[in-house]
């Protein structure tokens, strides 16, 4: 069997011929070594132990387990069960999103068709696409509208209807086709479409969408709404039109009176005296000043058009040169072709068309187009108008204020006016934790808002959020001691810090509430793009594939046997005293590769404690 790796290289690199079709694919899941891969990739996420229909998770993986669902695949006989369905609470709404929860096998099944799909088309995606992409997030797509926009005049809000519930079956499979030649891989997503869920014990058919929660999920999307990007990158050619904006002949007037200024002066400059210096320096600046008060473009231009498109997952916002009725055509013209081309409904209500003056909204953020006249000096020291046609984004007021409101952390009450007034309250959820494990709580919700909001013109308004937090905190500490805040701040407060210490097997180490500010970053500090893992030729001595192929049980220490994986969904779990619980703990690690007869003993011993 070829070492996956060096499969999916190969993919990728015939991927980059576009008439290129692939073969022979379905061959490739018979190769237990993608299994253990798939296993690496998703074995620490939350979900990864979350029961499917059939109650199995991913816990008690092994080589036999492989094994038997590569001949279910060779023999065709395998079927995905039914997703098991549960909803999710939407943010800021009443509403809930449906998440279908695969069975342990099918996710394992589906990130290997996850890797192979990723390999095949992500060299063929869209520069406009930021979704569910390795390198790619939300900021990267916010940083390139901030460079593309610049002198925008409308904004388009694109708004698709039910995106992911709604993709065709038959068309996304004839996507498929187009470039894949292989009828067993065609069927084996055919089996994926078809699965179904479970509700309520109810199997339900899927006649449409992709399986919400898959693994192969998120690719699949991307692999249907590359339809639009390649659309829209077609139209932008066609609707792009001048080579550049009309210069103002005002503009211009101004700017030659001041070129010939400055180089009259420039030519008796060093027989002037310095009173006459002062007076020709001003006169310079007074000129330079009045020209920086007219636009240097004609801001009516009907030969110059130009539009931008940006997408990230079903969310897509385009930025246009142009007048309100080419807006409202570009908007018709997708409206038409996501309904003919992909059977999707574009949302007439919810896809707005809005003026770069006003406020839209794109993932969180509020985009304008900046019209400051502000002059301000450059790198070089060129006096210019700095902010004029630049794209700005905000941190919308009642996002960081509905945070904490789901949080608990305020009170909310109104003024005679009417107006909103925030008091900090201690939260109940809380009161009952450990000290640190209530600073590390406020730590990663004030963290996590700033992280997200830092590229924006307004990014310190998360301060307002994190002052009310910390209060917060002080009262949830003072109410768990039931004292005072002041009494609270006079014990933690270390040096301007909150700090809590606490004890680790090195000794005892402190924390500090978040002190590192709230100002802007221009450019991402932080990871947070969905990077694939790296892969490797070999296998690491202590990586999984390479501890199930060892043969040899961590916690009886028996050679030859067959090796299955003990998983548990978080170590913090872990309270008891039996030996596999120590052994995980002193590893670190929420895996345990044991033998057949120990993991059966874990399994007893759970059960004897619930």
């Amino acid at each position: 069997m070829r070492i996956p790796i060096e499969v999916l290289k190969t993919l990728t690199e015939k991927a980059k011929d576009p008439s290129y079709r692939f073969q022979r694919l379905y061959r490739n899941l018979y190769n237990p070594d993608f299994y253990m891969l798939a296993y690496q990739r998703i074995y620490s996420n939350d979900g990864s132990m979350t029961t499917g229909v059939d109650g199995t998770t991913i816990d008690g993986l092994s080589e036999k387990r492989i094994e038997k669902l590569i001949e279910s695949l060779k023999d065709h006989s395998y079927q995905p069960k039914p997703a098991r369905r549960t909803y999710i609470a939407k943010k800021n709404s009443n509403k809930q999103r449906p998440l279908g929860i695969p069975s342990a096998d099918d996710k394992l099944l589906q990130e290997v068709v996850k890797m192979i799909l990723e390999s095949i088309y992500e060299p063929t995606f869209s520069d406009n696409s930021h979704g569910f992409r390795p390198n790619r997030s939300c900021h990267t797509a916010l940083s390139d509208l901030q460079a593309k926009f610049t002198g925008a005049k409308w904004f388009i809000e694109g708004d698709i209807q039910a995106c992911f519930d709604s993709f065709d079956h038959h068309v996304l499979i004839e996507i498929l086709r187009r470039r894949i030649d292989d009828e067993a891989f065609i069927a084996l997503m055919w089996k994926f479409l078809k699965a179904g869920y479970m509700e309520q014990w109810r199997y339900h058919v899927t006649y449409s969408g992709t399986p919400q929660g898959s693994g192969c999920s998120p690719i699949l999307a991307n692999i249907y709404l590359n339809e639009l990007d390649s659309y829209m990158d077609e139209y932008k050619r066609q609707f792009d039109t001048g080579m550049k904006m009309k210069r103002n002949p005002e503009y211009i007037r101004l700017d030659n009176q001041a070129r010939r200024f400055k180089q009259k002066i420039g030519k008796s400059w060093d027989s002037m005296t310095e009173t006459e210096r002062k007076e020709h320096a001003k006169a310079l600046k007074s000129l330079t000043t009045t020209k920086l008060t007219v636009n240097p473009q004609v801001s009516s231009d009907k030969g110059y058009k130009r539009l931008q498109y940006i997408r990230y997952a079903d969310d897509f916002i385009i930025g246009m040169i142009g007048s309100k009725a080419d807006a409202e055509e570009i908007k018709e013209d997708i409206r038409k072709f996501l309904s003919e081309k992909l059977k999707l409904t574009l949302s007439v209500e919810k896809t707005k068309i809005t003026h770069t003056s006003d406020f839209a909204r794109f993932l969180s953020y509020d985009i304008t187009v900046s019209r400051s006249q502000a002059i301000a000096k450059d790198k070089n020291g060129v006096r210019k108008r700095m902010y004029d046609r630049q794209v700005r984004l905000y941190v919308p007021h009642e996002k960081w204020a509905s945070k904490l409101k789901a949080l608990g952390a305020i009170q909310v009450s109104k003024d005679k006016a009417g107006n909103e007034r925030y008091k900090a309250i201690h939260r109940s959820a809380l009161i009952n934790k450990e000290d640190i494990s209530i600073l590390q709580a406020y730590n990663s919700e004030v963290r996590g808002l700033y992280n997200y909001y830092c590229i924006a013109n307004n990014a310190s308004v998360i301060g307002k959020f994190g002052g009310l937090m910390y209060h917060s905190m002080c009262k949830t500490f003072a109410g768990k001691y039931t004292t005072k805040v002041k009494v609270i701040k006079t014990k933690y407060v270390k040096n301007g810090a909150f700090t809590v210490e606490y004890l680790t097997k090195s000794g005892v180490k402190q924390r500090t509430f978040y002190n590192q500010g709230y100002g802007r970053k221009e450019k991402q500090a932080f990871a947070d793009l969905n990077v694939l893992p790296i892969f490797r030729r070999y296998d690491r001595p202590a990586s999984l594939a390479a501890r199930i192929r060892r043969k040899c049980c961590e916690l009886c220490g028996k050679v030859g046997e067959a090796i299955e994986i003990h998983q548990v969904k978080r170590l913090k779990d872990l309270t008891g005293h039996s030996h596999w619980e120590a052994l995980m703990r002193e590893k670190r690690r929420k895996t345990l590769a044991v033998c057949s007869d120990c993991h059966k003993n874990i399994h007893k011993s759970k059960s004897v404690k619930a």
